[in-house]
């Protein structure tokens, strides 16, 4: 695994576009596929960018699976997404302004870690990639003794984030909308002598 900077932003902005090109939540979002193409990769850019200068921004070596965790104190650009979306109103579904307003609402307001994005590229699912990515992240998130939140957006995926230590909180549904799943870990006391990016391996 390891850290991304600004000079990797298009290319793993790329591989989540391409991650969640099937997801139940994103593409309910964005059904069009010229206005995914378009709008997605704005969305990973507010929702996830903070990521980049905080160097919690994690990937495979070949950035096929690629991860972007928020550390407390840096939160999604919400405003700067409302900015970028406008003028599109008319593109997203009748229920979506609830629904979001719903997944504002569940976010914890206590310190955290949040994982707005982690995706793998289908081309190279099967091969342990989100798992590794995993459990670099939750190193990191150990060893700075922070609980971590995250908003599973496809069912089938819960079981994988279960795994790790994440426990799910009342879902959110809307209308039309599919299920999203918010998921909280607890504070972990991480294990003596782990460096907080101990990426290398």
């Amino acid at each position: 695994m390891q850290k991304l900077d600004e000079s990797t932003r298009e290319a793993a902005a790329a591989t989540l576009v391409t991650a969640f090109a099937a997801d139940p939540v994103a593409r309910w979002t964005l059904p069009d596929p010229l206005l995914y193409l378009r709008l997605f990769p704005q969305t990973v850019a507010h929702m996830g960018g903070g990521a980049f200068a905080a160097g919690s921004a994690l990937a495979s070596a070949d950035l096929r699976s690629v991860a972007l965790w928020l550390p407390p104190g840096v939160g999604p650009d919400m405003e700067g997404l409302a900015q970028a979306l406008a003028g599109e109103a008319l593109a997203f579904p009748e229920d979506a302004p609830a629904f979001f307003a719903g997944m504002i609402a569940a976010h914890p307001q206590e310190p955290h870690w949040y994982l707005p994005f982690i995706g793998v590229d289908p081309a190279a699912q099967g091969r342990g990639l989100g798992s590794a990515l995993m459990e670099a992240a939750l190193r990191m998130v150990d060893a700075d003794g922070q609980p971590a939140y995250l908003e599973c957006t496809n069912p089938r995926n819960v079981p994988f984030y279960e795994r790790f230590g994440f426990r799910a909180l009342e879902a959110i549904k809307v209308g039309s909308s599919p299920v999203l799943q918010p998921m909280w870990r607890p504070a972990r006391a991480s294990s003596p002598g782990r460096a907080a990016f101990a990426l290398a391996e």
